[in-house]
This record gives structure tokens, sequence and C-alpha cells, in this order.
């Protein structure tokens, strides 16, 4: 299943943020979109879900024109989000939170039982006030609820902001897995180095809400590429 970006404008409030934004990803790829803070990654990722209403171009899922659909048609189509931030329910359990997660794909098989597997903290604090959790734990519940419907695309925004190293080097292993194992597609955005090098197969580098270059598989160990696009 494709993801297809072609030509999207977007903004808030008639304040344009991306301008004519061009990429794909393909079925089963880890794709990354790095760049400095404020050049439209975020929003990016919230058109791509629904969030935001692009004023032109196409956001095209397996075919199907998802463009000016709510967030909620995009979930069904398979598209997972996990939110900067994390944006847990602090005021559900952890087990209520994954719940929600359930809207996502056709609404069939669940996968309460490998998200447990990726994340036991989730299992045995499933009665917990998610508000009372860590950093790294939200997070993990944050991955967990949007994977408990069975995505085909995931949607991971900063996964590692507000989170401590080795929660984060977890974190990058659990998202390979998942790609792994059942063949999600990932599309991350990240100012990490280490998680970036860790985890994209491939990059884009986004500045003033513009891709400005297309790092590939091969240059993706070069720190040097890299940094150009993320240190101010």
């Amino acid at each position: 299943m494709t993801l297809d970006i072609s030509g999207l404008h977007a903004g808030y409030d008639g304040t344009p943020i991306l301008k004519d934004i061009d990429f794909t990803v393909d079925d089963g790829e880890i794709v990354g979109i790095v760049g400095r803070n404020g050049v439209g990654k975020t929003t990016l990722l919230k058109a791509i879900m629904g969030l935001l209403d692009p004023d032109s171009g196409s956001v095209r899922f397996d075919g199907r024109d998802l463009t000016h659909e709510p967030a909620d048609v995009h979930a069904r189509s398979g598209i997972g989000y996990v939110p900067q931030g994390r944006d847990v329910f602090p005021g559900l359990t952890v087990e209520q939170n994954l719940e929600i997660g359930e809207g996502i794909g056709d609404g069939g098989e669940t996968r309460y039982e490998q998200v447990y597997d990726y994340f036991p903290i989730l299992e045995e604090r499933a009665d917990q006030d998610a508000g009372t959790m860590s950093g790294g734990q939200q997070q993990m519940l944050a991955i967990g609820r949007a994977l408990v419907g069975g995505p085909d695309l995931l949607l991971v925004d900063e996964p590692s902001e507000g989170v401590q190293p080795s929660i984060v080097q977890s974190i990058t292993a659990d998202l390979k897995r998942i790609n792994e194992e059942f063949g999600t597609t990932i599309l991350f955005v990240e100012q990490n180095l280490s998680v970036i090098q860790g985890l994209s197969e491939r990059c884009y580098a986004i500045d003033h809400g513009t891709i400005v270059d297309e790092i590939g598989d091969g240059a993706i160990g070069d720190r040097q590429q890299l940094e150009k696009y993320l240190v101010v």
C-alpha cells in the first residue's frame, strides 16, 4: 500500500506552512522526515492524517484519495498516528487508551497480544491511569494505541521527544520489529540523529515547508549529510 503525496500545500488560518510537497512511501518502507524545529514536519503528518485540511494538492493511500477526508476516515483506511508529545488520555487507564486504537483499520483483528509482547509494561499496568506514567511509558502507550487496530501505515511524530536515551533505543528497536514482523509501513518525523540513522531506510529533508533533499540508504550513515538539516 503506497502513500503518495503530490503538490501538497497547507497551513493555518491563511498562513502557508507546506509548499508543493511531493514524495512517495512504498509499501513496507521506513522513511524519515528530518529538519529543524518549525519547518513544517508536524504540519505534514497532520495533513496526511486528516487533522489539517490541505489548501491544495493530494494525499493518496493505497490508491484512494483521502485529501479532504476527516481523520477518522484516514484511520479506518489503515493509517495509525502517534502524535508529538504522545498525547495519551490522562484520565483513562492504559487499557482504555489502547481500546481507542481499535478504530484503526477495518475493525477486524486486533493486536493486543503483540502490543503486550512489544511493551510488557502496558499489560502490567493495564489498570493504571495513563497520566501517572513516565514519558517513556506514555510513548510506548501511544505507539501501542496506534498499533492495536493493525494499521498498514504508521505515522510517528518525534518518538524520542522527552524520553530518556535507553528508552529511545528500545522504542527504535520496537518500531523496526513492528515493520519487520507485520510489514507495517512507517513514516516518522525526528530530529534525534541516532534514531534517524537507526530506524530509517531513507529520509526526506524539509526546510521552510519544502522538501529540499532526499537522503538515500547509502547516505543515512553520513552524519554530516544529516546534521546540515538538523543543526541550527
